[in-house]
């Protein structure tokens, strides 16, 4: 199991800059000051918790960095890349209102979506789609600064040119890195010379595979809606790419409920009135009753109580804690394996408990 080192504490920031990088979209960058850089060290692919507050009702959101880790010397910064969604708590006004020299409450990086610098050759494969590019990104600069025997292939897609994020990044790239990047536009609202039209499906990346890159891959990370993410990854696998060696991390998952069986969708029958609950954070236990109904890290915010979450949609990890007594199902479940979930690991945002007691530990994941 791959143990992660829960930081439940926020530090204020400094907004460094501020780059419009499309009509909906922006990246910004915060200053990590001296004494903080080695809390904010991190590895390609991961993420940052934002939080901030605004119209007088707290918000914290998960956003993936752009930027490639510094090999050697401080992490003075680190940038995130933030898409505008229509009716979203954060992003609009991130996109519409925050400035260079704001300060934002910010939790150090975290997530399991990871690349592993190695030494050895690496040729690795990039599936983005729209604001998924924010950590694969990160990752093909980390790998093609790995040294000249490393190469990179992107394929991204976008409704058009004007919505492709970090685009003069990109073009940096493969200006800097000619034979070790190469890049395959996809747009499904225009039709331009030298990309494919259409969205990323299994004709995109076999044409890929076949015409691009006939050499085989060592590995491919993919990031984007669930759809693509399963497209890819079956498509990958009958190429002969072991599911080993194909990583993802979803930006949107299907919906799913409790059924009127009282049921979770994961299964398991639930527990009814109320529920007598133990949490430890920090070190520390509290105790709380909630009603059956709830999900769980739902009645541990409304206690009070400072557990880590970000999205609450069980696409990031952030919520993670251990049942240590009692039990719990998932609603859905996208980043825990079944290992994981045998050792007592839940999401607790998407947790409905099945037991008329539980404790959870979120220091112990």
């Amino acid at each position: 199991m791959l143990e992660i080192f829960v930081m439940t504490h926020f530090y204020p920031l400094n907004v460094s800059q501020v780059d419009n990088l499309t009509t909906q979209s922006v990246a910004i960058s915060f200053e990590i000051p001296a004494d903080l850089q080695s809390n904010f060290a991190f590895k390609a692919g991961q993420y940052i918790t934002i939080k901030h507050t605004i119209h007088g009702k707290e918000v914290r959101r998960a956003y993936s960095i752009s930027s490639a880790p510094v090999v050697s010397g401080p992490q003075n910064s680190v940038t995130v890349g933030i898409k505008e969604v229509a009716g979203g708590a954060f992003s609009p006004y991130a996109n519409r209102y925050i400035q260079k020299g704001d300060i934002l409450e910010v939790m150090p990086p975290q997530g399991r979506f990871l690349y592993e610098p190695t030494t050895a050759a690496v040729h690795h494969l990039g599936v983005a789609a729209g604001s998924g590019i924010t950590p694969i990104l990160s990752i093909a600069k980390s790998v093609l600064a790995s040294g000249p025997e490393h190469s990179f292939t992107l394929i991204y897609g976008n409704k058009s040119p004007q919505d492709v994020m970090f685009s003069n990044e990109i073009e940096a790239l493969q200006t800097a890195y000619p034979t070790q990047f190469k890049v395959q536009w996809v747009y499904s609202q225009a039709k331009e010379d030298q990309a494919l039209f259409g969205r990323i499906d299994t004709a995109a990346i076999n044409y890929v595979l076949k015409n691009t890159d006939t050499a085989p891959f060592d590995g491919a990370y993919l990031c984007g809606p669930e759809g693509m993410i399963k497209t890819a990854t079956e498509t990958l696998e009958k190429a002969g790419l072991s599911k080993d060696h194909i990583h993802y991390e979803l930006f949107t998952v299907a919906t799913e409920s409790t059924s009127d069986s009282g049921e979770a969708a994961s299964g398991g029958a639930l527990a009814v009135g109320k529920i007598a609950v133990e949490v430890t954070v920090d070190g520390e236990t509290a105790s709380l009753e909630m009603d059956a109904k709830t999900i769980l890290l739902d009645a541990i915010i409304k206690a009070d109580i400072d557990a880590p979450y970000s999205c609450q949609g069980g696409v990031c990890s952030s919520c993670i804690c251990k049942v240590t007594k009692g039990s719990a199902t998932m609603i859905k479940n996208q980043i825990l394996t079944d290992s994981e979930i045998a050792d007592g690991l839940v999401l607790s945002c998407q947790a409905m408990v099945t037991s008329t007691e539980i404790a959870v530990d979120f220091d112990d994941v």
